[in-house]
């Protein structure tokens, strides 16, 4: 078969994206961390309507074949956006959405590719984690978003990864991962060969303070097998696109650590959830942003997983 001329593959894409402005749709600001790796960087915040609930970091990787997009952020609306910015970039299909976890601000953007058919994939966990979640999720996203969250739906899995896994766009094989129970019972990596990129999802923030929604002790584990891999570009699910390495990740774990540290000798001391809750981390206070949304959270679920620890 000949090759398409470049000027013709660079005119179909203009094309496209034409299209989709006339369609009233908005792409997403995206940034190349590396060859065909794309990342949007969302709001350091909660969701609201102001933020339109973009505040995780979402993207897509280009084949020669076809894209995988990675996540897609908190809203359709949103899912849109991210599918004009591919169609910005590029005309190939849409073959594969993989979702890192089942967070909102991770998933609720999945319906804006469904047209496409591609293949929606996840941890082996995923879906039974969404499902469990989905009415609670739901009522959340109208409640802080409004009409703003109109069409967004929860999208399962049809195809699932249990341990780990490959996937080829053309030219660019895709490496996917689960981990132990860490931010969620159900986090999945994706990891770029061909550029050495690492897309954390959650398993990462950077200059946010990590959320623990899975357990403290998984977590540790899991840092120190993603420190193995020693990635030449990573995308965290949020802040800085690309941070430094390994300094983002020695970052997250010293928090965690100490989290764990400081709740167990809580525990030792007879100290009740309230007074561990009162007194444990403030000297992080201005180490992280959403401090004060997350932290008290965490040291609350670090404290339930490590009451009875033996």
């Amino acid at each position: 078969m000949n090759a398409v001329p470049a000027w013709r593959h660079a005119a179909f894409v203009i094309l496209i994206a034409c299209a989709a402005i006339a369609r009233g749709e908005t792409a997403l600001s995206m940034t190349q961390v590396a060859p065909g790796n794309y990342a949007h960087r969302g709001h350091d915040d909660v969701a609201t309507r102001e933020n339109g609930g973009d505040i995780a970091n979402v993207g897509f990787i280009v084949g020669t074949r076809c894209v995988a997009v990675i996540d897609t952020g908190g809203t359709l609306a949103e899912g849109r956006a991210l599918r004009a910015a591919i169609r910005a970039v590029t005309p190939l299909p849409v073959c594969y959405v993989i979702n890192t976890h089942m967070h909102p601000d991770h998933i609720f953007g999945n319906a804006a590719f469904k047209d496409e058919h591609p293949r929606f994939v996840g941890s082996k966990a995923l879906a039974q984690a969404e499902a469990a979640r989905a009415d609670n999720y739901m009522r959340a996203l109208n409640r802080e978003l409004g009409d703003v969250a109109a069409g967004s739906e929860i999208v399962a899995p049809t195809m699932t990864i249990d341990g780990s896994g490959n996937i080829d766009l053309g030219g660019r094989t895709l490496t996917l991962r689960t981990w132990k129970t860490a931010h969620t019972n159900n986090d999945l990596t994706v990891y770029d060969e061909k550029s050495g990129t690492l897309w954390t999802g959650d398993l990462l923030f950077a200059g946010c303070i990590p959320v623990v929604d899975g357990s403290v002790v998984g977590w540790l584990d899991d840092i120190a097998r993603i420190r193995q891999m020693n990635p030449r570009h990573v995308v965290p699910g949020h802040g800085p696109l690309d941070p430094p390495w390994p300094q983002s990740l020695d970052a997250e774990e010293r928090y965690l650590a100490n989290l764990a540290r400081d709740v167990r000798a809580a525990i030792k001391k007879g100290e009740t959830i309230r007074q561990a809750v009162d007194n444990i981390g403030l000297d992080e206070k201005d180490k992280w942003l959403l401090y004060d949304i997350y932290h008290r959270r965490n040291v609350t679920a670090a404290y339930a997983e490590l009451e009875w620890e033996q």
